[in-house]
């Protein structure tokens, strides 16, 4: 067999090497971190594993592997829809103020006021200001639990992808576009006790671009969190 042939054959042999490993990510990040439960090694554990979990296991095996879902990077929108959330929570500030300072000016009519007459009138600004002042308080209470809903999923989404891509600081990371692979991973665990358990093992990765430099940002497999199942 020639030189040329052997060439081709080695090129065609990797090819498909690094094809079996890309679609199969599973199996390398499972068994390092198995491999590091086995060892005690929390900290080789949190390289791989966002919130890394210790378990009881003298042996496991995959017993499915869900489809690979590939969805556009979600952290831009996160980013967006909390700063929108934001400018509606500090633009409410001053009408919620305001009704408070209207129905307080209200109620000091009220105590000043010297005739019944006038203590009836005072009192029906007083209840129509209350409501006004509870309407609006209420929206607060609404613009702010949306905000603070939305600043949380973004900030958590935002340290999965920076987990996923090293940890490293990238100053604009909530900006950038690009793709999130995920799949769902059934594992039985066989404990040193001989108890089978089985336990799911959601992972992503993250491929982002950086449009303006023309930068690519690969991230790595990682496991977002494991679960019993039930």
């Amino acid at each position: 067999m020639g030189r040329k042939s052997l060439l081709v054959i080695g090129v065609v042999l990797a090819l498909l090497t690094l094809q079996s490993c890309q679609q199969k990510p599973e199996q390398g990040i499972l068994k390092n971190y198995f491999h590091a439960i086995s060892l005690n090694d929390v900290q080789t554990m949190s390289t791989m594993a966002l919130e890394p979990v210790s378990l009881d296991a003298a042996s496991w095996q995959i017993i499915s592997v869900g489809e690979e879902k590939i969805e556009p990077a979600p952290l831009p929108d996160l980013n967006k829809k909390e700063q929108e959330l934001k400018r509606k929570l500090e633009g409410h500030v001053a009408p919620t103020l305001d009704a408070k300072d209207a129905l307080d000016g209200a109620k000091d009519e009220f105590e000043s006021a010297r005739t019944k007459a006038a203590k009836a009138a005072a009192q029906k600004k007083v209840d129509e200001l209350q409501a006004k002042y509870d309407q609006e308080y209420e929206l607060h209470k609404e613009l702010q639990k949306g905000y603070n809903e939305a600043k949380a999923a973004s900030a958590r989404e935002e340290e999965i992808a920076s987990f996923s891509l090293g940890g490293g600081e990238i100053p604009n990371l909530r900006e950038l576009s690009g793709q999130v692979r995920s799949k769902e991973v059934k594992v039985a665990i066989k404990s040193k006790s001989g108890t089978t358990k089985n336990y799911s093992f959601y992972l992503r990765n993250y491929e982002l671009r950086d449009e303006v430099l023309n930068l690519a940002h690969r991230g790595r497999w990682i496991i977002v969190k494991l679960e019993p199942i039930s």
